[in-house]
């Protein structure tokens, strides 16, 4: 029986995955509880009466259908539920009034979203207040709370599927800061109550509660009259939570959306600070490739992705192999047999953790140490307790002292020294921007660091800028400064192309979407006037007044020509000197000797080469005056 002796040591059976791909355990299963009160179709912002207004209502489809388009492209295991409360219909299991489970058919009310689901929703303004309607849920002289009965619904939705294995969310739309506010004494109190413990009871059973409030154009949203019990935020996290009522509605959608993508754990790493203390940390890729997704073959008839397998099948028999693979290694004659796991352990050089070596200054930290995406690490008190408390504490050390860690990390099959250096939280009024934590840069091996021979020219040979030009350069640099410039803010031009197609035949749209590139120039920035005048001023003070670009041009391409034609007809020359022509001509060996000689010697002479052999020997007697 013949074995598999090809890619012994292959990489098929690696678990390791430094690009950061997501893993099962990972996904995700989100209800997106939306407040269909009157206030929700309120405008959303303060604007003339002659511009069309757009409400929160509208607001928040638009961001959830975008983030469901997201999520069929880069989290396809995902299952969300939508679902509205304070509505005149009721749609649950459960029956509760004031409760809407909206969805479409063939497709469970906590599944994956397709393209159905997006089209049908993205459109469900025009026809929510005759299919399903809106109302106040939480009246005076009525014990109904309609809140409550949305958690209570969304926790029931959330039950398939553990806790430990999956991210359970449930995020809550409204701009009602006061759901109690039309009632008082204590039938408030008591729903106040009730309403929290519910809260409560669903987060103890691992459910996250998220809330993302929209402010009226005439006042902020107030977190600390209800919401903040509900979700658990004290001190200066209330304040930080919510935008300001000022804030541009665009400004408020990009929140919306930004809070609804949560960043996902990729691996947990064992961090030794010493050979006694040991933290927990998470890793998250904050930066990823992005590439279209794989080909995946359809069955012809049932259209449903083809599985594949794979069977081993005995050489000399025939015989399907039932046995585990095994692969082989000659050694001094001898067949030393391995079995997959035996590879996999021989692979693995060290186990996934971070040890701490040392501190050094950041100043030591260079650019061209960073080649790849950082992973950031986040602590986390899940295993070992305690861990935040470290972190912070050496996080806010290596700020104060200026320093980065050297550390060791045991990748399996790839182990090397990482930076790691800590980064400092950033917020604005539009809430957190940059999380605090660290960032693991992964630094070079010696082979990978290249030296580049240094060219030591003379002051007088190397050219050197003239003040003036200097000073004509910085202000074309001030003028064009691109400002708050962040590599983030421009999106692929060909992926975005690819999956607007996608999209489009998903949801059966006649035309194709129009993608904007991002990365063009900003031809109308550099066509204003302050602009176009530093660029003319630059070129004027390199190439000076009378510099013709068009004539230029044609003059190094006539001077790129010469320099080539006289590179060849060198090239000829030092080939047809290496023969004796007037002898070959006159003992009549001319005809013995390759087209490509002959050519050389016209290319020499500057005599034409074409034609055949004959008219090439006729050329060169010609020239030899035999």
């Amino acid at each position: 029986m013949d074995l598999d002796p090809e890619g012994i040591f292959r990489d098929d059976s690696d678990e390791d995955d430094d690009n950061l791909h997501e893993r099962e355990a990972n996904k995700e299963m989100v209800v997106y509880l939306i407040d269909a009160s009157p206030k929700m179709f309120t405008p959303a912002t303060a604007s003339q009466a002659d511009e069309k207004q757009e409400t929160h209502f509208r607001t928040i489809v638009n961001c959830i259908t975008q983030s469901l388009k997201t999520q069929i492209i880069g989290s396809s295991r995902d299952e969300v539920a939508i679902c509205f409360f304070n509505t005149k219909e009721k749609k649950n299991l459960q029956e509760l009034a004031g409760v809407y489970v909206y969805n479409v058919t063939e497709r469970e009310p906590l599944d994956r979203p397709d393209a159905r689901l997006i089209k049908e929703f993205s459109c469900i303004e025009d026809s929510f207040m005759s299919n399903i309607g809106s109302r106040y849920g939480i009246t005076s002289g009525s014990r109904e709370n309609t809140l409550y009965n949305a958690l209570w619904v969304a926790q029931a939705l959330l039950r398939k599927g553990s806790a430990k294995t999956v991210s359970k969310r449930i995020l809550i739309f409204t701009n009602e800061d006061d759901p109690f506010g039309g009632i008082t004494g204590a039938v408030k109190t008591d729903m106040i109550r009730t309403t929290i413990q519910r809260a409560k009871d669903a987060q103890d059973l691992g459910l996250s509660i998220e809330l993302l409030p929209l402010s009226r154009p005439d006042e902020d949203f107030n977190m600390s009259l209800f919401y903040a019990d509900l979700i658990g935020l004290e001190g200066d996290e209330i304040v930080q939570y919510v935008p300001s009522a000022g804030e541009k509605l665009e400004d408020m959608t990009n929140q919306l959306r930004k809070r609804m993508m949560k960043k996902r754990k990729v691996k947990t790493l064992s961090f030794a600070i010493t050979d006694d203390v040991r933290i927990e940390v998470n890793t998250y890729a904050l930066i990823r490739p992005t590439v279209p997704g794989t080909v995946t073959w359809l069955d012809s008839i049932s259209n449903l992705p083809l599985k594949a397998e794979r069977s081993f099948i005995c050489n000399d028999t025939g015989a399907l192999l039932q046995d585990p693979q095994k692969r082989f290694q000659l050694y001094n004659d001898k067949v030393v047999k391995f079995s997959v796991r035996e590879l996999s352990d021989v692979k693995r050089v060290s186990s996934h953790h971070l040890r701490l070596l040392g501190f050094k200054p950041l100043h030591c930290l260079k650019d061209y140490h960073n080649l790849r995406p950082s992973t950031f690490i986040y602590p986390s008190d899940e295993q070992i307790f305690g861990s935040t408390r470290v972190f912070v504490a050496l996080h806010s050390s290596m700020l104060r002292l200026g320093r980065f860690a050297l550390a060791f990390y045991g990748n399996p099959t790839r182990p090397q020294l990482v930076a790691i250096v800590a980064q400092e939280e950033a917020t604005s009024s539009g809430g957190q921007d940059e999380p605090p934590g660290m960032h693991m840069i992964y630094l070079p091996y010696s082979d990978d660091v290249r030296y580049p021979e240094e060219v030591h020219l003379t002051s007088g040979d190397a050219p050197r800028a003239t003040d003036e030009q200097i000073k004509k350069a910085s202000n074309l640099l001030r003028r064009i400064d691109l400002k708050n410039f962040s590599v983030l803010q421009f999106a692929n031009p060909g992926l975005q192309k690819h999956y607007g197609i996608l999209e489009a035949l998903a949801l059966g749209e006649d035309e194709m979407p129009d993608i904007k590139d991002e990365t063009l120039p900003d031809e109308e920035g550099l066509a204003r006037p302050g602009v176009v005048k530093a660029i003319e001023e630059f070129k004027a003070s390199v190439f000076g007044e009378d510099y013709d670009q068009e004539e230029a041009e044609a003059a190094a391409a006539k001077a790129g020509t010469s320099k080539k034609r006289k590179a060849i007809t060198d090239a000829a020359s030092q080939k047809s000197a290496a023969y004796d022509w007037a002898d070959l001509a006159d003992n009549g060996k001319l005809k013995d000797m390759t087209v490509m000689d002959l050519k050389s010697y016209l290319t020499a002479h500057g005599l034409p080469v074409s034609g055949k052999k004959d008219a090439l020997i006729s050329r060169i007697l010609t020239h030899l005056g035999k």
